[in-house]
C-alpha cells in the first residue's frame, strides 16, 4: 500500500485507510478477536491509517483500537473525533464544540487510546451553536499542547471550511463518498483542493450496498443500524440496486468484486481521496486492500457514473440531514 501526503501540513498515512467503527456498534455482532487482528493485519498489508471517534460503542471503539496498537504506537497513525456527544448506556446528547469540551473529549480519548498524542483529530459534526472559530480555536491550543498533531473536520460545509482554516491550518475533510453519495463533487472537493485539505472519504462502499452485501430490506439483521437507514429502505433500496448491478457488471467482466470496483472508483477521484472502509474481519480487509491495483479504464468509469449520476441515489444519507453540510 502507498504512502502519501494527507493535506499539505506534513501528515503522511496510506493511501487507503482502515474504518473501526463496525468493530464495536451499528452493524450488528463483533468479535473482538478477529478485529484486533484485523487491525494487525492492515499493517501487514501496508495500511496504517486507523479511523475511529469517541462516539463510537460509545467510547469502547477507542478502546478496542488501543489495545490493537499497543506496542506499535509509533507505526500506525490514529485519527478519531469529538463532537458527537453521547452518555455511556449510548444514548445521545447533542453535538458539542463548545471550547471546554473539545480539551476535555480529547483529554479522555487519549486515556482510552492509551497514547500521548492524536495524530488526527476531527470535529465530528459541527455545532451550530458555537462559532467554528471558538471550536477550531480550542483545537488549536490541542496541537500546541502536543495532544494532537493535525486537525479535520467531518461533514462541514465549504463556508465552515474556510472559517476553520483561517484559524488554524485543516490538514483533511472527511466526508461520506462513494458512487451513490457523489454531491461532495460540486463543492466541497473544489474547496478542499483550493486549500490544500486532503479528502478522507467514508462509506466508500455505501455501508456495504455497493458490495451487494444486501438484495432486500428484509436481510438486513434487526441489529444493524442500515434496517432503519433510508437508502436501505424496501422502495429505495430496490431503486438503489440500479447501481449495484453497474457495479456487478463491470466486476464480472474484470473477474474482481463488486466492493473492489467500487473502491477502485473512488481512488480514481485523485490522489488526494483517501477511502478508509470499515471492516472487522481480515478476509474483507484483504479483499478491499487489493482494490488499490485495480485500475478502472475511463470507460468503465464512466458507465459507472452513468448508473449513478450526482443526486441520483433514493433516500438521505441519514435519516436526520441537518447536522451535515453545515
Amino acid at each position: 500500500m502507498e504512502l502519501r501526503k494527507l493535506g499539505s501540513q506534513g501528515l503522511v498515512v496510506s493511501a487507503q485507510g482502515l474504518g473501526c467503527m463496525g468493530m464495536s456498534e451499528f452493524y450488528g455482532a463483533s468479535d473482538e478477536r478477529e478485529a484486533i487482528a484485523t487491525i494487525h493485519r492492515a499493517l501487514e498489508l501496508g495500511v496504517n491509517f486507523l479511523d475511529t471517534a469517541d462516539m463510537y460503542g460509545p467510547f469502547t471503539n477507542e478502546e478496542l483500537v488501543g489495545r490493537a496498537v499497543r506496542g506499535k504506537r509509533e507505526q500506525y497513525v490514529i485519527a478519531t473525533k469529538f463532537g458527537n456527544e453521547r452518555r455511556p448506556d449510548g444514548s445521545w446528547v447533542g453535538i458539542n464544540g463548545k471550547p471546554e469540551y473539545v480539551k476535555r473529549a480529547c483529554e479522555a480519548s487519549l486515556r482510552r487510546l492509551g497514547v500521548d498524542y492524536i495524530d488526527l483529530y476531527y470535529q465530528h459534526r459541527v455545532d451550530r451553536t458555537v462559532p467554528i472559530e471558538e471550536t477550531v480555536g480550542a483545537m488549536a491550543e490541542l496541537v500546541a499542547a502536543g495532544k494532537v498533531r493535525y486537525l479535520g473536520l467531518s461533514e462541514a460545509g465549504a463556508q465552515t471550511i474556510r472559517r476553520a482554516h483561517a484559524v488554524h491550518p485543516i490538514t483533511a475533510l472527511q466526508t461520506e463518498y462513494s458512487l451513490w453519495a457523489r454531491e461532495v463533487e460540486e463543492e466541497i472537493l473544489p474547496t478542499v483542493r483550493e486549500l490544500g485539505i486532503g479528502f478522507v472519504a467514508y462509506s466508500p462502499l455505501g455501508r456495504g450496498f455497493l458490495a451487494g452485501t444486501f438484495r432486500s430490506h428484509e436481510e438486513i439483521p434487526p441489529d444493524d443500524y442500515r434496517r432503519f437507514h433510508p437508502r436501505f429502505q424496501p422502495e429505495n433500496l430496490e431503486r438503489n440496486l440500479r447501481i449495484v448491478k453497474a457495479v456487478e457488471e463491470v466486476a464480472r467482466e474484470r473477474g474482481v468484486t463488486p466492493a473492489q470496483v467500487a473502491l477502485a472508483w473512488v481512488h480514481r477521484q485523485g490522489k488526494d481521496v483517501f477511502p478508509i472502509p470499515g471492516t472487522k474481519r481480515r478476509r474483507y480487509l484483504e479483499e478491499n486492500v487489493a482494490a488499490f491495483d485495480l485500475e478502472l479504464s475511463e470507460a468503465e468509469c464512466a458507465r459507472l457514473e452513468q448508473a449513478a449520476p450526482i443526486g441520483a441515489t433514493a433516500g438521505d444519507r441519514y435519516p436526520d440531514m441537518s447536522n451535515v453540510g453545515i
